[in-house]
């Protein structure tokens, strides 16, 4: 057993796509998690699993669809290592996520895509914007008195966006808080 940190993408997201996380955690467990624990209403959640990342993935991706009413275009899963989750904390750029009364901070995770694929898509307008590459993720930073300026809403609809799921940086602090807990 190992523990994971699941992300799902477009659930629960403007009224479509409802799952509930009990719902949610009865289902993990059905696929042989233990210890789930959701974060939130929007598909985070960290586990316990014999199965490697990328089989739980799948597997979650596969019954998602067979318990809820899904567009399934829209969900996709990724689950990542305990590691690899501190792995994404650790490297982010200097600084990122350190005001948060200044700035909208996100980490912009990819699934079954490359950075460069990802990073292509993104535009970020000088004084507003500002992304950075990472390993499996991409940091995205927008000052919050001109958000309404920002173009990362210009990713949407994009090829690459498909494989992306945004988190905040708070909500991803909160997930790494779940695993300290858990490590305790």
């Amino acid at each position: 057993m190992s523990t994971q940190v699941v992300l799902i993408r477009g659930i629960n997201v403007g009224g479509k796509n409802a799952v509930s996380m009990q719902e949610l955690r009865a289902c993990l467990e059905e696929l042989g998690c233990t210890n789930p624990q959701t974060l939130l209403n929007s598909g985070n959640a960290v586990v316990d699993s014999a199965l490697s990342p990328a089989k739980l993935a799948a597997a979650i991706e596969r019954e998602l669809p067979e318990r809820f009413r899904l567009d399934d275009e829209l969900v996709r899963v990724l689950v990542l290592a305990e590691k690899d989750f501190r792995a994404v904390v650790a490297a982010r750029p200097a600084g990122f996520g350190d005001e948060p009364d200044t700035y909208h901070s996100d980490a912009i995770f990819l699934i079954g895509t490359d950075v460069a694929d990802a990073m292509a898509v993104f535009q970020p307008r000088d004084g507003v914007d500002a992304v950075w590459p990472g390993t499996n993720v991409v940091y995205s930073r927008r000052l919050s008195a001109e958000r309404t300026k920002s173009r990362l809403g210009k990713i949407i609809g994009t090829p690459p966006y498909k494989s992306m799921t945004i988190r905040s940086w708070s909500t991803t602090l909160k997930l790494l808080a779940m695993l300290d807990a858990r490590a305790e």
